[in-house]
């Protein structure tokens, strides 16, 4: 199994939009139903998801997978302390509203007696520096829970190609993977490593030379042998 660096990682999201390809609307979907389908198989008794998502494509991912899930029968919550004005964002904000997925604007009280699962969606393999406010309080508020945490991609906080930095670091239970594992997937030492992404062709895969194992039947996602 191949790990991309960041470059790589960006220029495989840019080669799957070159036109004509996918959307970027596109590929928050299936990213989405990736995360939800990992979820869902990993955690079937933990329904009471917390979303937490960022302002980026990380943070729509995660609020995709919460419409998948609401679809699933579970009962998940959006955290989103910063939205985008830009269409597709807004647009996903107002699904949650249709429906009636509960959208707060901050971390709630409690996390460990109201939630089962701690979805962490709020940076992907473009983020670099220091963690800002309100992230600086939520990510140690993650870390701190007794609830099992799923990262999407990226663990947040963390460096795509050089994995976490300082003994703080968010440390979840289950990451999942999009298109191919990152760098930074090396340091995970968590309970399970899922692969979504079952929409790359073949032609992509190959031209960074990597390939995706089979996705058994209908599944959106494989567990990566750790």
């Amino acid at each position: 199994m191949k790990y991309l660096n960041q470059a790589e990682a960006a220029q495989v999201d840019e080669d799957l939009m070159v036109t004509p390809g996918f959307t970027l609307d596109q590929l928050m979907e299936l990213a989405g139903l990736s995360v939800a389908a990992a979820v869902a198989k990993h955690y079937p008794d933990r329904r009471r998801v917390l979303c937490v998502c960022g302002p980026g494509n990380n943070g729509g991912d995660g609020i995709v997978a919460a419409r998948h899930l609401w679809q699933f029968g579970f009962a998940p919550t959006v955290v989103y302390p910063k939205r985008p004005n830009r269409p597709i964002f807004v647009n996903l904000a107002a699904q949650m509203e249709m429906m009636g997925i509960p959208l707060l604007d901050a971390l709630p009280d409690d996390l460990d007696a109201n939630f089962d699962v701690l979805l962490d969606a709020v940076f992907g393999f473009s983020f670099s520096g220091a963690v800002r406010t309100p992230f600086d309080t939520i990510l140690p508020a993650l870390r701190d829970s007794s609830l099992p945490v799923v990262s999407v991609d990226i663990p947040s906080g963390w460096h795509v190609e050089e994995g976490p930095s300082g003994a703080d670091a968010l440390q979840p239970n289950v990451l999942i993977s999009l298109t191919a594992p990152k760098l930074c997937a090396k340091a995970f030492r968590g309970e399970a490593h899922y692969l979504g992404g079952r929409f790359v062709p073949t032609c992509i895969a190959e031209k960074f030379g990597f390939v995706q194992p089979p996705f058994p039947g209908v599944e959106q996602v494989v567990q990566l042998t750790m």
